[in-house]
């Protein structure tokens, strides 16, 4: 099915990497949010207050399909309360500690030994994916030597635009100098993973997802992938070498 991919491009989220509860490292970041907006409530009540705001920048975020650059999105959305001059310029540090205010992110169970096979078998690597924030991937890529296997990285927050605008898709494919027909994508959503995917003409899109979730899906013409895995390693399964 795969035989004339060239480039395989994966998400973040849920993909590659995972959140992983733990309370001192989320304590931490919750205080530094306090701390930095000068603020006199309690770290964890203010952040459950953040969390709700955040809900509805993502609401205006999915229906334009666009990504707000930090400063507006906490000016405009997470902390209007705040004299905007002061919180515009830590608008990068502010997201960096509200996605740690979540939890760790730690790459899935194998991750780094499947990309390192696929690049042996003579893959190009790529990475798309919707966040925000413009510091956690590149420190992330940088920190744990990550950045060495992926030709083209295209985030939402640095590009602008969110999947499944297909523009994602096409600049991703432009940095690897790859045809889209000859990319795939690894995503975990059957909704905008596919029809993203498809709508810039990827060759071919993987969801992975539990079976649990599968269970409970709906899958149509219009979210169904090529191909459904369970966990990450499955990938070495369906791109033999080139």
């Amino acid at each position: 099915m795969f035989s004339n991919i060239e480039a395989i491009f994966l998400d973040l989220g849920n993909t590659l990497r995972i959140l992983v509860k733990d309370p001192e490292h989320m304590a931490r970041a919750r205080g530094e949010i306090v701390r930095l907006l000068g603020t006199d409530e309690a770290p964890d009540l203010f952040f459950a207050k953040l969390e709700a705001r955040y809900k509805e920048y993502r609401k205006w975020a999915f229906a334009h399909l666009t990504e707000a650059p930090e400063s507006e999105m906490w000016t405009r959305w997470l902390a209007p309360e705040f004299p905007p001059e002061k919180v515009a310029p830590l608008g990068a540090e502010l997201t960096y500690q509200f996605r740690q205010g979540m939890g760790r992110r730690v790459v899935v169970d194998g991750g780094r030994e499947v990309i390192e096979e696929l690049r042996r078998r003579g893959y190009t690597l790529g990475i798309i994916s919707n966040l925000v924030g413009t510091r956690e991937i590149p420190e992330w890529l940088e920190a744990e030597d990550y950045g060495k296997y992926f030709k083209s990285v295209v985030l939402s927050s640095t590009f602008g635009k969110r999947k499944p605008d297909p523009s994602l898709y096409f600049e991703a494919a432009r940095q690897a100098a790859v045809e889209p027909a000859r990319c795939v994508y690894v995503g975990d959503n059957l909704k905008r993973d596919v029809t993203g995917t498809r709508a810039a003409g990827f060759g071919g899109i993987v969801i992975m997802i539990s079976p649990e979730e599968l269970a409970e899906a709906e899958i149509t013409d219009e979210n169904r992938p090529d191909r459904i895995i369970h966990n990450f390693r499955q990938l070495l399964d369906i791109f033999p070498g080139r």
